[in-house]
């Protein structure tokens, strides 16, 4: 059975990078997840905690997108990023920053942008 997150749980997490306070959730076991979550998908505890979330990461993977889908289409070309956060990685847009010049390694901090396409609140990366 899979145990549904509460409803609005994705959106009140934009608004704490929003209000200058992002979180992870984290069980007693020290493994570190972004919500929406009700337990932990590696020993299963149901006892998360919110902790803070560091204020820079590192790109670790990353491609740049040039040929979108048709929901997308207004944003490109823009570079999709994987971010090491410590505890938890997080997935995003770069922005701020020549697609070119993003590389493995590129100090990030995190925010809340949006699409140019459809106008929907994203997790939006930018150099620091």
């Amino acid at each position: 059975m899979i145990d549904a997150a509460p409803d609005g749980a994705y959106d009140a997490w934009l608004d704490s990078i929003e209000d200058d306070a992002p979180y992870y959730l984290e069980c007693e076991n020290g493994h570190g997840w972004l919500p929406p979550r009700r337990i932990c998908p590696e020993c299963r505890s149901r006892d998360l905690t919110e902790e803070p979330l560091p204020d820079s990461g590192e790109v670790t993977t990353h491609t740049t997108i040039t040929v979108p889908t048709p929901q997308f289409e207004d944003d490109a070309p823009y570079v999709t990023a994987v971010v090491d956060f410590g505890p938890v990685s997080i997935t995003g847009m770069v922005r701020g920053i020549d697609p070119e010049d993003v590389a493995i390694g590129t100090v990030v901090g995190l925010e809340v942008g949006e699409r140019v396409t459809t106008g929907d609140r994203a997790v939006v990366f930018r150099p620091r």
